[in-house]
């Protein structure tokens, strides 16, 4: 029964201890949600958002990228990058039901393959998703952006054509078109 209660005190100190380093020591990726409300819609990406820290983004797996070229990638770091609509939309001119998604991306130099999946509960999300639960892929023309972004950032935006689902990361923008 002594055994017990030693070994019992120890597992308490030892998972206080993991919870107190974990609370105090600020993320490298932090966890970030972006959010758009309107008559129309409401739309909110969650995501973690790894910094440049000075390494190639995009680019070959030669060059040694952290995103290399034509593989698959969760599209943020940490957990699965999940989107969620509240109502009915088009999303980059393809129809989504109301719900929540994991959304994933094969990123190449000029166009980028981002797909929807319905397994939007996948907390890690670093092997390949299951293709079979995609609930779209489209392909979305890349450009280079003058200024670097350091961290990875997800923003939406509204102009006269409707709302687009803005990446920046580094000298790369992607802009989905949601209606």
């Amino acid at each position: 029964m002594k055994y017990l209660k030693v070994i019992a005190l120890i597992i308490i100190v030892a998972v206080g201890s993991m919870v107190l380093y974990v609370s105090l020591t600020p993320p490298k990726s932090p966890l970030s949600t972006v959010t758009y409300e309107s008559e129309l819609y409401n739309l909110e990406v969650v995501y973690s958002r790894p910094y440049k820290k000075g390494r190639l983004i995009f680019g070959s797996k030669e060059n040694e990228a952290l995103v290399p070229y034509g593989s698959y990638w969760r599209t943020g770091a940490n957990a699965a990058t999940t989107f969620m609509t509240g109502s009915d939309i088009e999303f980059g001119g393809k129809q989504i039901s109301a719900g929540k998604y994991r959304l994933y991306s094969v990123p190449d130099s000029k166009s980028w393959l981002v797909s929807l999946n319905s397994e939007s509960d996948k907390y890690f999300a670093i092997m390949d998703p299951d293709k079979s639960k995609d609930i779209l892929e489209i392909e979305i023309s890349s450009s280079k952006t003058e200024n670097v972004v350091e961290q990875l950032t997800f923003a939406f935006s509204n102009d006269s054509t409707g709302v687009s689902l803005n990446l920046r990361w580094d000298t790369t923008l992607i802009s989905i078109p949601i209606k």
